[in-house]
């Protein structure tokens, strides 16, 4: 591995536990200030103070924070994005590049490839290209890997695994995906990828418990961490959701343990 990717890549995986907590905190780009998110020095403080290993975010978000980043919470900047819920069509469109992401200090960057989408074919070109790009710079590329299986008969497990192993063959060190529902099925998709796994959170969880136990089960199964963001500070306690983050990940905590810290 070229050393500058490797040194980037151990700002993102904690280089004793080969996992990740990564908070994700693009979504102003898409939906402006959501509950959680309309302070950024607020929840970037947060999220550092509750150590994480990595933010995932967009350009203006950096901008925001500028001069509070510190050696224990990389950056993983977004470059792909391209419309809003006023009335896009939620189709990924490259808005930003490799050159860029260095430029901002990142230790990686991230793009979203919709499986199954109509507009596959141009999701997956011009993710292989960013990943052309960050192979020149020794930049590790996240690949969020969704699956969409609104028309298909294929089983949604089985779309997942297509999906990440495919994100994989892109070019993607690093595959951000959703849970599959259960162990059996999450842990035959780790072993189908050979890039770290990390899971979303997608839309909030009402309880506390089945977010922790979903995190519980994927790590059991193989996962390398989270990548989340509403899960977690959209709860009202930011830090205090991602210590419990930290805990399952790299303490090996319980569910219950998890669920104590929070009731704390």
């Amino acid at each position: 591995m070229n050393p500058g990717k490797s040194i980037r890549m151990n700002a993102i995986l904690n280089p004793a536990d080969g996992r990740a907590v990564v908070v994700a905190l693009d979504h102003g780009s898409v939906a402006g200030p959501l509950a959680g998110i309309e302070e950024p020095v607020r929840v970037f403080n947060a999220c550092v103070d509750g150590g994480a290993d990595a933010l995932l975010t967009t350009r203006g978000f950096v901008k925001a924070t500028a001069g509070l980043w510190r050696r224990s919470s990389s950056l993983i900047l977004k470059l792909t994005g391209g419309f809003t819920m006023l009335g896009g069509a939620f189709e990924e469109e490259m808005i930003s590049s490799a050159e860029t992401a260095l430029f901002f200090g990142a230790s990686g960057a991230a793009v979203t490839v919709k499986f199954g989408h109509a507009r596959e074919a141009a999701f997956i070109k011009q993710a292989s290209q960013v990943a052309d790009d960050c192979v020149r710079w020794g930049l590790p590329l996240v690949i969020e890997a969704l699956s969409v299986t609104a028309h298909s008969k294929t089983d949604p497990a089985a779309a997942a695994q297509l999906a990440v192993r495919a994100a994989q063959e892109i070019g993607a060190d690093l595959v951000k995906t959703a849970y599959t529902g259960d162990p059996e099925s999450f842990h035959k998709l780790v072993e189908g990828c050979p890039a770290p796994v990390l899971i979303l959170g997608g839309e909030r969880k009402n309880s506390l418990k089945d977010l922790c136990t979903m995190i519980h089960q994927a790590l059991d199964a193989g996962a390398a961490g989270v990548a989340m963001g509403r899960s977690l500070w959209q709860q009202g306690r930011t830090q205090s959701m991602v210590e419990a983050a930290v805990g399952l990940v790299h303490k090996s905590w319980s569910v219950e343990q998890a669920l104590d810290h929070l009731e704390q």
